[in-house]
C-alpha cells in the first residue's frame, strides 16, 4: 500500500509541474514590469522631443511672420501716404468762371451714341403719330370698300373714312364721287388705333367750316335768306349751309299762320349761334330791325320816344328799333334821380355812339350835346333845340372811329 501510494505521489508531482507550466501564457511570461516602464518612458520621451521640436520651430517662425506682416503694412501705409501727399501736391486751384481776365474753353466730346439737336427733332418727328383729333389733313384716295374708303395721309398706315362720314346727306353715286387717286381734305375724328390707322371725316370738316362761317356772319350782323323745310309746335326749321336752323314762332312777323311759310324763302338774322351745343336760332323780327340799322351811322342825331326807365338808363324807340341811353351817357353832371331829367313818353334827341348788330342794340348819348357839365339838368330845353348844331361839333370824333374800324 505504501509503495503504491508513493508511486502515485510521484505521478502527482509530475502532473502538478506540468499543470503550472501549462497555466503560463506563451510570450507573456517573458515580459516584466520593468520592461513595460522602460517602453512607456521611451514613448513619452519621443513625444516630448516632438513637441519641443515643434515649439522650437514655432518660436523660430513666429517672429518671422510678424516681422513680414508689419513690414508689408509699413510699405502699404507709406505708399498711401506718398499717394496722398502726391495727390495734394498735384491738386490745383479750382477754376474761377467769374474771372473776366481768364478765358475758358470747354471741349465737348461726341461719341458714337451722341447726336445734335436737329437729329433729335428729326427722330421725334419720325415717331410722332400723324393725325390728332380735330386736325385737318390732306390725303389721296387709295382704295374703295363697301363700308368706306382709305386715304393716304402720309403715315405708317392709311386713314379710313366710313361711308356715312363722306359727306352730308345720303350719297348714292359713291364710286363716281370718290374715284381712286383724287385728293381731298378731311378732319381727324379718331386717333390712331393699335394698327396705326386713324379715322377721318369729310362731313365733320364741312360742318366745322359751316359753323365758322355762320359765327362770322352773326358777328357782322349779316342777314340771310333761308328756305323753310319743316315746322313743329315751337316754330319753323330750315337749312343753313348744312346746319339745322330753328326759327321760334315768337321771332316771326306772323306767328299765327306760320305753317304756311313751309317751302318759302324768308329773310332772317342770327339770334344764337352755339357750335358746342349745335344750337342755331334765327329771327325774322331781328332781320327787320337790323335792316333798319343799315340806315344808321355813328354820330348820327336821332329823335325818339322814351319807352321805359330802368335803374341803369332809358330805352328809346327809334321807329321799330330800340336804343339804350345809359346813365353814364346822359350828362357830365351829377344825377340824383333819372326821372328828374326825362320822363316816359317824352321825345328826346340823342347821338348814336354804338351800333351792335349782333345783339340788335343801339347805344345813345346826350352828354356830348352839352356845352358845360350838367347843362342838360339846368336847361334841358335849350340843349334839345340846339342839338343839330351841337351835333356837327362832335362829327370829327366819330369820323376818327369810322376810319379806325375800316383799318381793322
Amino acid at each position: 500500500m505504501k509503495g503504491v501510494s508513493d508511486k502515485h505521489a510521484q505521478n502527482d508531482k509530475r502532473t502538478k509541474g506540468s499543470k503550472n507550466e501549462a497555466r503560463k501564457p506563451p510570450q507573456v511570461l517573458h515580459i516584466s514590469k520593468k520592461d513595460n516602464n522602460i517602453d512607456q518612458e521611451k514613448v513619452l520621451n519621443d513625444k516630448q522631443k516632438l513637441s519641443t521640436q515643434k515649439e522650437s520651430d514655432l518660436t523660430v517662425l513666429k517672429p518671422q511672420i510678424i516681422e513680414a506682416r508689419t513690414k508689408e503694412e509699413k510699405d502699404t501705409s507709406t505708399k498711401i501716404l506718398d499717394s496722398k501727399n502726391k495727390s495734394h501736391k498735384e491738386l490745383e486751384k479750382p477754376l474761377d468762371f467769374y474771372d473776366e481776365d481768364k478765358e475758358f474753353t470747354i471741349e465737348r466730346k461726341v461719341d458714337d451714341f451722341d447726336f445734335d439737336e436737329s437729329a433729335f427733332l428729326e427722330a421725334l418727328n419720325e415717331n410722332e403719330p400723324i393725325g390728332a383729333t380735330g386736325e385737318t389733313i390732306k390725303g389721296k384716295i387709295i382704295a374703295l370698300e363697301s363700308d368706306g374708303l382709305y386715304i393716304d395721309i402720309g403715315g405708317k398706315a392709311p386713314g379710313f373714312m366710313p361711308k356715312k362720314e363722306c359727306g352730308l346727306g345720303v350719297i348714292t353715286n359713291f364710286k363716281e364721287k370718290f374715284p381712286v387717286g383724287i385728293e381731298m381734305e378731311v378732319l381727324v375724328i379718331k386717333e390712331q388705333n393699335a394698327d396705326g390707322m386713324v379715322t377721318v371725316s369729310a362731313r365733320s370738316l364741312i360742318l366745322r367750316k359751316s359753323w365758322e362761317k355762320v359765327a362770322n356772319a352773326a358777328k357782322n350782323g349779316e342777314l340771310i335768306q333761308v328756305l323753310i323745310n319743316g315746322f313743329n309746335r315751337g316754330g319753323l326749321t330750315c337749312d343753313v349751309d348744312g346746319l339745322r336752323g330753328f326759327i321760334p314762332r315768337s321771332q316771326l312777323e306772323d306767328g299765327q299762320e306760320y305753317q304756311s311759310l313751309v317751302s318759302k324763302n324768308i329773310k332772317v338774322a342770327f339770334l344764337e349761334v352755339n357750335p358746342e351745343s349745335r344750337k342755331l336760332v334765327l329771327s325774322e323780327k331781328k332781320a327787320l330791325l337790323v335792316s333798319k340799322f343799315a340806315d344808321l351811322k355813328l354820330g348820327q342825331l336821332i329823335e325818339g320816344e322814351i319807352l321805359a326807365i330802368k335803374p341803369y338808363g332809358f330805352f328809346v324807340d327809334l321807329g321799330g328799333a330800340s336804343g339804350l341811353l345809359h346813365q353814364s351817357s346822359i350828362t357830365n353832371g351829377a344825377i340824383r334821380n333819372l326821372r328828374e331829367i326825362f320822363k316816359e313818353g317824352e321825345i328826346i334827341k340823342a347821338l348814336i355812339v354804338e351800333i351792335d348788330l349782333e345783339r340788335g342794340r343801339i347805344g345813345l348819348n346826350t352828354a356830348l350835346l352839352e356845352n358845360s357839365p350838367g347843362e342838360l339838368i339846368i336847361d334841358k330845353q335849350k340843349v334839345m333845340i340846339e342839338a343839330s348844331e351841337r351835333a356837327l361839333k362832335t362829327k370829327s370824333l366819330f369820323d376818327k372811329k369810322d376810319t379806325n374800324n375800316d383799318n381793322k
